[in-house]
Order: C-alpha cells, then sequence, then structure tokens
C-alpha cells in the first residue's frame, strides 16, 4: 500500500482509572493505548485514509496488544520491528475531579527508543504524500534523535510533504537548549508547522498567535498553524487568518486534542483544501477527541465529521 500518510513514534499502553482522583487509591484501570503518532494515523484512518504507523514494540504482550489495536483501526503495521531487548512502555493517566489530566510515563529504556536510522522504512517514506513527525520521538534518545532526522531528510529527499507537530515533553529532554536546537532544526525542515501556543513561545521567545506563526515561516514553513486551544487556531500561509474553535459543553479529557488537529488538518489537504478550511476541519477533529476519556476513542469517521460540520455550517447561515 502506498500510504497518504506515514507517521513514526512510540505508542505505549494507556491505563485509565475507571473514577477520578489520585492514582495512589485507585484500584481499577481499563487498557487502552496512547502515542501521539500512532493517535493521527488512527484519526486519519478513520476519516478514510491510508495510513502507515511505524514503530519499535516489545516481543511482549503489551507490544503485540498495541500493534493489534492500531492494526485493527485499518492503518497499516506491517513495517513495524519487535524486540526481545527492550519493553513496551507503558503509562497511566491521572483524572481530577477538580484540575487538569495528569499522565506518568514508564518509557526509560523502551522498545521505542531503540530505534535507528537503519530502521527506518525508507521506501514507504519516499512513497507517502504526507510525513508527519512530533518531538516527541527525537527526545527518546540519541538514535531516535538520529532517526528522525534521517526520516525527515528521506521524505524531503522525495519530495514528500513534511508536517510537524512539536509536541514538547519537557521531561524528555536533557536541556532546554538540546530540545530547542532539535526541534528549531525540524522546523526548519518542515513544510507544516503545528505548535501549540505554548510551544510556540518556549520555541520563538514570541509572544502572540502571529509572532509564532511568522517564526515559523521564517525559518522555512509554507503554512504554519498555531493551535490556540477553544479559541481554535491562527494560519499562516502568506495570509494570516484566525479559525475560531467548536464549542465543546462538556470537555472531559484534552489530551488526544491536538494530535486530533493535526490529523483533521492533513485530511483537509489531502481532500483538496486550502489552509483555512482544513483548519476547520482540524478544530471540529480537536474537539471530538475532548468529549470521551482516551486518546482515540473519541475520533470521529468521515461521515460523523462531514455531518457535524454541515450543522456548524447551516447554523452559522
Amino acid at each position: 500500500m502506498t500510504p497518504d500518510v506515514l507517521t513514526l513514534g512510540e505508542t505505549m499502553v494507556l491505563f485509565s482509572p475507571d473514577e477520578p482522583g489520585p492514582t495512589k487509591h485507585q484500584q481499577t484501570f481499563k487498557k487502552s493505548l496512547g502515542g501521539a503518532e500512532s493517535n493521527v494515523a488512527i484519526a486519519l484512518s478513520r476519516l478514510g485514509n491510508d495510513v502507515t504507523w511505524h514503530s519499535t514494540l516489545g516481543a511482549d504482550p503489551h507490544g503485540k496488544y498495541v500493534n493489534s489495536f492500531v492494526r485493527g483501526e485499518g492503518v497499516d503495521t506491517s513495517t513495524v520491528e519487535f524486540t526481545n531487548d527492550a519493553p513496551t512502555g507503558i503509562m497511566f493517566k491521572e483524572r481530577r475531579a477538580f484540575g487538569e489530566t495528569s499522565v506518568y510515563y514508564y518509557r526509560h529504556g523502551s522498545a521505542a527508543s531503540t530505534m535507528t536510522p537503519d530502521d527506518l522504512p525508507a521506501d514507504a517514506i519516499a512513497e507517502a504524500d504526507y510525513f508527519h513527525l512530533t518531538g516527541i520521538t527525537p527526545a527518546l534518545s540519541d538514535s531516535c534523535r538520529e532517526a528522525t532526522l534521517a526520516a525527515v531528510e528521506r521524505a524531503r529527499e522525495a519530495d514528500v510533504t513534511v508536517s510537524f507537530d512539536p509536541n514538547i515533553r519537557y521531561k524528555l529532554w536533557g536541556s532546554d537548549e538540546e530540545m530547542r536546537r532539535t526541534l528549531l532544526a525540524l522546523v526548519e525542515k518542515s513544510d507544516i508547522v503545528l505548535p501549540g501556543i505554548e510551544e510556540g513561545r518556549t520555541l520563538f521567545d514570541a509572544g502572540t498567535p502571529d509572532e509564532i506563526a511568522n517564526a515559523c515561516r521564517d525559518r522555512g514553513a509554507a503554512i504554519a498553524v498555531v493551535k490556540l486551544g477553544a479559541e481554535g487556531a491562527l494560519v499562516d500561509d502568506g495570509e494570516v487568518t484566525r479559525v475560531p474553535g467548536y464549542k465543546v459543553e462538556r470537555v472531559v479529557d484534552p489530551i488526544g486534542a491536538g494530535d486530533g488537529f493535526a490529523a483533521g488538518f492533513l485530511d483537509g489537504r489531502l481532500h483538496g483544501l486550502g489552509a483555512v478550511e482544513a483548519t476547520k476541519r482540524a478544530n471540529a477533529v480537536g474537539a471530538f477527541a475532548t468529549t470521551v476519556t482516551g486518546d482515540v476513542e473519541g475520533l470521529p469517521t468521515e461521515r460523523e465529521l462531514d455531518v457535524f460540520l454541515g450543522e456548524r455550517e447551516a447554523l452559522q447561515r
């Protein structure tokens, strides 16, 4: 299969508590999975696109579960590798009745952190229309950083459009200087950059969404889309446009919304939409993702998304 989009990165088994409250008092958890790149892949697959997700998983029950789950969502996992030398990562989510959701990671020395440039599916990268990556993968290890940069170079050599979500995970980086140096290098090699407002401020020392978008464009991005949470997003593709978000009456779990946003944007571009119209789809998919517990459970199908957008457009007339 020639993919519309190829992405690579770590996916872990996610344990979410049945009830809100401190993790130390929880007794029962629901098992699912979470990983920024596989979240994007699953979202794109539900929207009717051909997607390949690449990673290295432990040759353990958790790794087999992750692979089966992602493949069961219609994502091509044929390039995924398994290793006996490192385990699949796991994480626990903590939901507070009053306060933000927290996540505790157990990923140090995980199977995904062993990825190297030699493990890359070079042909699949070159054959894709889009290569999507995040700033998480290069933070996992030195070899993952080398693999990420090599994958981007392979995509650029093949004229594949590179989409980059900085997705900063501060705890994974050895220093802020290393983080900024690595992520700014990836911004400079990307065609589409999708930072959140706080990520943009961290990377560019910029104060406003307009300044963040301009900083991305100054470093070579053709399109910069700055995510503004419930307020929507700011798009700069040569012209700057604010695209309002969609109100969610009750946000159940905000984690995964940014991945849904990225998938919605890429889906719009694959449908031939301009940057502004693609951002409307991005805002909508991101809103869907917040409505249930779990990273991918709330992601819409193509029909659900089209019905949602059609209803919102009718209300605005």
